[in-house]
């Protein structure tokens, strides 16, 4: 965060809820956040405020849908 720039790898859910509002807040201050998450999600979803960048599952939303 010294420098400006963050990786973050969150966990969907709760803890990913909490994180967005700490990015955001970050990110008004002058930081540059990338967020690296699953290509299918329940929660982590794009943002103006961080970059985003997606990683190949082996299911579709569909499947984690029927799951949950």
């Amino acid at each position: 965060a010294a420098a400006g720039k963050l990786l973050v790898v969150p966990v969907d859910g709760s803890h990913w809820l909490s994180m967005q509002e700490l990015l955001d807040m970050l990110q008004k201050k002058g930081h540059e956040v990338v967020v690296v998450a699953p290509e299918v999600s329940l929660q982590i979803k794009p943002s103006k405020t961080f970059v985003m960048k997606t990683y190949p599952v082996p299911f579709t939303r569909e499947e984690m849908d029927t799951v949950f």
